[in-house]
Formats: structure tokens, C-alpha cells, sequence
């Protein structure tokens, strides 16, 4: 199925405009015009299009000047730009090129042609785009923590992130759904979705709004990292946060009479290597902001053990918390994947010396 690309028609002879617009409409595009050079500039600068079809003999402005002032501006210069003339000098091929144009195809245009080059030029810049957008995300998600001279060599080679890594105390929190499981076998797939998105979109907010970075959610859960120069500090906004799903949850229960959902959490505190991490697979390229290391897998471990309703949490987060909240020990459990059994406490809830 084509994409919904728009692609901004520049010509002065009506005939050609009506036949381009017939022919990409029918290909899935949508199409904007314009009579000349000048008006083409307008309708880029209120609304950018993903591709410039442009004659070169127009009247006003004409398209050798269109080229350029486009390929020269910084918010026009990706737009691919495909040049169609009736000119046949070799001289003016070369300064069309020269002046930036991505194609040049003459006029009249073999239809099959045109629509082969539509589509590569069109895949260059949606590739550039999502290119530039990746590295928009990593600029946001480096922008708290990485010093400005990794700031820049990240930008400069996203390859080298690995080198922007830092290690940071961290407290880092689990949250899945209890049963989610059995929520596949007995809701349909729509239904589910949507019972999960309300109750997930409250819980983003609580966790954003208390200061967390979300790593990323996957079906039944997701991971938050709190992070905060007072080590005490990221580790009680964790718990409170932990407390606060639980609190969200039991009030959306409320309306959700048909089917409630529970929810059990982990929550560990220590160092680990913070930033974002680069995927590269058949799909394309995605990165994620995330923490890893001991802390995190323990954190997880903690969730897995963790009962309907509970808040599980680690021994170096126990040691944070002086007291400001109720536990319940549980004792020393083997996890999985961990060789030494592991303190655990039961968050009860905050105490009265708070």
C-alpha cells in the first residue's frame, strides 16, 4: 500500500499539472500545485511537501532559481527536488544537477520512469528522516545527564554511544500486570488493549509526573529509572511511585467492574550504566534510554517474585529508606539467574515518622 507522501506539483502549463495529479492521486499520493516559482516557494514555506516536481521554463521565478533557494535553505535542503524540462542541452542538465537536483527527466515525461524515480527519490527521504529523528531522540535523552564533549561526538558518530554510557546511582522500578496470561485467553486482542492503554496512560503519568524515565513498555509492563544527585531522594520517589500505581490501580478498579486488573512491582537502588542503548535488526534502527547492570536484573527479579498487589523491594533500597516506611520482611530468596539469595522486604506502606 503507498504511503500518503505529498508531492508538490510546480508548473505553469495546466494539461501537464492535471495529468501529474491524475496519475500520482491514483498511485496513493496526494498533490499540491503550484504556476510558478515564486507561488511554489510559498506553498513549501506554509507547508513542506516530501518531494518537489519542478519544470525549469516558468514565468516569475523560474526553476533553475526555485532549485536553488530551496537546496540553500536549511529546513528545504532534504526535500528531494526531480527537475522535469524540455530543455535538451547537455548545459542545462548539469546546472540543474549542480544547483542540487535530485533527478532530471525529460519532458514529456515517460510515466514509468517518473514513477520509478518518484519512489526511489521519496525512500531516500523518508530513510533521512527517520535517520534525523534518531538522532533528535538521542539528543533528548542525553541532554540531563552527558557532558557536553560527548554530547557532541554522540551527534557527530551515533556508533560511538557506547563511549556515552556513565554510570549513575540509580533506584529502578518493575511493574507488570498480575495475570496477564490468562487476560489473553479470556478477553479478545482489541479488548485488551484497550483495558490496558487506561490503565497504563494513568500510570505513565504518575511515574512522569514523580520524575521517572520510562524505558519503554511491552505488553504487560514496563520499566521506570529514578534517577537524583541525593541517593535517598531517587530511591523514595521510586517507592512512593510504587505506591502510587497501586493507589491508581485500585481507583480504576473501581469503574472496571467486568475486569480489574492487579499489578505487582520490584524496585531495586544502585549503580548502573545509564543512557541510551542502539538497536539495529531487519526492521530498522530504534534506540532506547535504559539502565543496566546487577541493579536492573535484580529489580526485575524482585517484580517476577512479587505477589498480586505487592511492592517488593531490594536490600540496598531497605537501607536508603531510614525507616519512613512500613516493610515486612520476607527473608532471603533465590532468584533466578542470581547466585546469592537475596534480602527481601514487602512494602507495606509509608510510615508515621515520615
Amino acid at each position: 500500500m503507498q504511503d500518503k507522501s505529498k508531492i508538490l506539483i510546480v508548473d505553469d502549463e495546466p494539461d501537464i499539472v492535471s495529468y501529474l495529479e491524475l496519475v500520482l492521486q491514483e498511485l496513493g499520493y496526494v498533490t499540491v500545485s503550484a504556476r510558478n516559482g515564486a507561488e511554489a516557494l510559498e506553498r513549501v514555506t506554509a507547508d513542506p511537501p516530501d518531494l518537489v516536481l519542478l519544470d525549469l521554463v516558468m514565468p516569475v521565478m523560474d526553476g533553475f532559481t526555485v532549485c536553488r533557494k530551496l537546496k540553500e535553505g536549511e529546513a528545504t535542503r532534504l526535500i528531494p527536488v526531480i527537475i522535469m524540462t524540455a530543455l535538451d542541452g547537455i548545459d542545462d542538465r548539469v546546472k540543474a544537477i549542480e544547483l542540487g537536483a535530485d533527478e532530471v527527466l525529460a519532458k514529456p515525461v515517460n510515466h514509468r520512469e517518473l514513477v520509478a524515480r518518484l519512489k526511489t527519490a521519496l525512500s531516500r527521504k523518508h530513510d533521512v528522516d527517520r535517520r534525523v529523528s534518531e538522532l533528535g531522540r538521542v539528543r533528548d535523552h542525553f541532554a540531563k545527564f552527558v557532558p557536553d564533549a560527548v554530547k557532541q561526538l554522540v551527534l557527530a558518530n551515533p556508533d560511538a554511544l557506547a563511549l556515552a554510557k556513565q554510570e549513575r546511582d540509580v533506584s529502578v522500578l518493575f511493574v507488570d500486570i498480575s495475570g496477564y496470561s490468562r487476560l489473553t485467553e479470556r478477553l479478545a486482542p482489541a479488548t485488551l488493549n484497550a483495558l490496558v492503554e487506561r490503565y497504563f496512560s494513568s500510570f505513565l503519568d504518575g511515574v512522569k509526573r514523580a520524575g521517572g524515565d520510562i524505558n519503554e513498555t511491552a505488553g504487560d509492563g514496563f520499566m521506570a529509572i529514578f534517577q537524583d544527585d541525593d541517593m535517598t531522594a531517587h530511591a523514595m520517589r521510586a517507592v512512593d511511585t510504587a505506591l502510587m500505581l497501586m493507589a491508581v490501580t485500585d481507583a480504576l478498579n473501581q469503574g472496571e467492574l467486568e475486569n480489574p486488573l492487579a499489578i505487582h512491582v520490584g524496585v531495586n537502588s544502585g549503580p548502573a550504566l545509564v543512557g541510551s542503548t542502539r538497536f539495529e535488526g531487519r526492521r530498522g534502527i530504534r534506540w532506547t534510554f535504559t539502565a543496566s547492570g546487577l541493579v536492573t536484573a535484580l529489580a526485575a527479579r524482585l517484580a517476577a517474585a512479587a505477589g498480586e498487589g505487592e511492592v517488593l523491594i531490594g536490600p540496598e533500597t531497605v537501607a536508603r529508606l531510614g525507616g519512613r516506611y512500613r516493610l515486612e520482611r520476607v527473608g532471603q530468596e533465590r532468584l533466578k539467574n542470581l547466585s546469592e539469595p537475596i534480602e527481601i522486604h514487602r512494602v507495606i506502606g509509608p510510615s508515621s515518622r515520615r
